[in-house]
């Protein structure tokens, strides 16, 4: 139980910080937005969290020689987010690729996801807190 307790811990606090840097991602792509030839930027990262996380191990794959390597479930210190020009970028007159009012909805969902995961850390937190402190 405890080692549950400290993954979801572990997915929740390395959610915040690549929630973080999304949020910045996205803040530099509005920054540029009339910056001629900037091409908006994606930063992602939940299937390798997803795969950090791989509790029932679906989502690796099966390594049984030791000269294979493990790319799935290596843990939450082996997650990289991806960050890449965006790919459905509509290109402007000046080469710019920023759409604001998409990326002011992007940033909008993703501070949701980021409170979301905040109030979620609170409460597990609040538990293992209950937990502690209560006389059994």
């Amino acid at each position: 139980m405890i080692n549950s307790e400290g993954q979801t811990l572990q997915a929740l606090a390395t959610s915040l910080n690549f929630r973080k840097l999304r949020q910045d991602v996205i803040a530099s792509n509005i920054a540029n937005a009339e910056t001629p030839g900037y091409k908006a930027r994606r930063l992602e990262f939940e299937d390798s969290l997803a795969r950090a996380i791989d509790i029932e191990k679906d989502r690796s794959l099966r390594v049984n020689n030791g000269k294979h390597y493990n790319v799935g479930g290596g843990g939450f210190n082996e997650i990289e987010p991806s960050v890449f020009d965006d790919p459905n970028g509509i290109v402007n007159e000046s080469g710019n690729t920023v759409n604001r009012d998409h990326e002011m909805a992007l940033m909008a969902k993703n501070k949701i996801l980021f409170d979301a995961s905040v109030q979620l850390l609170n409460k597990k937190l609040g538990l293992l807190k209950y937990a502690i402190t209560s006389d059994r």
